[in-house]
């Protein structure tokens, strides 16, 4: 069966009934959503939904046998994502292709994590790069105008983050990001009081 948004192949869909019987829940479905979209770190994901679990927002799939529930805010990532389930020696694996999974997509909707990710990878990592390092969004504090970065490869223990966080990433994301109010590393503590990344 298709939809505009996303494939699941008639093996997978065999698959996903045999497994969802197995968990002695009447009514259980599944939801797929993509953890850190529009990022090269972007990963599709698929877990358990129980009856009543889904979100209100949610795009609902009818298969037969099943339920599919589709993440709002995953949604435009997963357009022309496929599904599919091939058996092999080991029993038999669930791919996952979702092309548009990692392209950023921006416009006035777009939410702030998205907004701070999408200027990450498009223009700061591209300059990082060069020095062997990167940054990433761990998360947001204090109602989304606090972005938490991660640094990593040759930025991790260099002594110039600090100067490379305040004068070159924290400038240039408040001023394309009007809703942040600072930018800060993972190494700042006073920011995981209410965190929910902690």
């Amino acid at each position: 069966m298709s939809d505009s948004t996303i494939t699941v192949t008639e093996s997978a869909q065999e698959y996903l009934v045999d497994l969802l019987s197995k968990q002695d829940s009447e009514g259980m479905g599944v939801r797929i959503f993509v953890e850190r979209p529009g990022t090269p770190y972007a990963e599709c994901c698929m877990a358990y939904s129980a009856a009543g679990e889904e979100d209100a927002a949610d795009t609902k799939l009818e298969f037969e046998g099943f339920s599919a529930f589709i993440d709002a805010e995953s949604a435009p990532f997963l357009e022309d994502a496929v599904i599919d389930y091939a058996k092999d020696r080991m029993g038999g694996q669930l791919t996952f292709r979702a092309p548009k999974s990692k392209v950023p997509q921006i416009d006035e909707n777009a939410t702030v994590e998205q907004k701070v990710n999408y200027i990450l990878y498009s223009e700061i990592n591209p300059q990082l790069a060069s020095h062997g390092g990167n940054v990433q969004l761990i998360g947001l504090a204090e109602e989304d105008t606090v972005a938490v970065l991660k640094f990593g490869g040759g930025c991790q223990g260099c002594g110039m983050v600090d100067v490379t966080l305040k004068e070159g990433i924290e400038k240039t994301l408040l001023e394309k990001v009007p809703q942040l109010k600072r930018v800060t590393d993972d190494t700042d503590h006073s920011v995981n009081e209410n965190a929910y990344f902690k």
